[in-house]
């Protein structure tokens, strides 16, 4: 069991190779002061997205969304609150290496963050604040939705 607790995903392609998995993500929206959100330009395929990512067996979702904003933006985000939580077709992914999972994705909106964003990190090439009428044209097909719900200034929790 210890050997899947910190890397999972990587413990099981080696078992099951490319084949689907189910895996739980969590996502988290930051925004600065002028109310724009943080979002980070992948290293696996160029578009941007939110910072987040799997959630390790036994962990809880807030520590998951927290571990990963740290690991790709090097920030601590504070007070943590529920977002959307999103599930359908639109949540599987095939990566660039062939890999496939079916995501559920939980996505939580910091009331803000400590440190200094680092731009370049492991899994990505940049970080940059955008406005919601400022969005890039390439968004990351997996983080479109959400991006979108937050543009539209959603602040009902979101079951979809």
């Amino acid at each position: 069991m210890a050997r899947y607790r910190e890397n999972y995903i990587r413990e099981m392609r080696k078992e099951v190779g490319h084949a689907p998995l189910m895996v739980t993500s969590c996502g988290v929206i930051i925004e600065n002061e002028k109310g724009e959100i943080l979002l980070q330009k992948r290293r696996d395929n160029g578009c941007f997205g939110l910072p987040g990512g799997a959630v390790e067996i036994g962990e809880k979702l807030m520590e998951a969304a927290a571990r990963e904003v740290y690991e790709e933006a090097g920030v601590v985000v504070e007070e943590l609150r529920l977002f959307a939580i999103y599930s359908g077709e639109d949540r599987i992914i095939i990566y660039p290496n062939g890999d496939i999972c079916y995501v559920t994705n939980i996505i939580f909106l910091a009331s803000g963050y400590r440190g200094e964003i680092k731009h370049q990190t492991e899994e990505a090439t940049e970080h940059r604040f955008f406005g919601k009428a400022n969005l890039p044209e390439n968004i990351n097909e997996f983080d479109r939705r959400c991006i979108l719900d937050w543009a539209k200034g959603a602040r009902q929790v979101i079951v979809d």
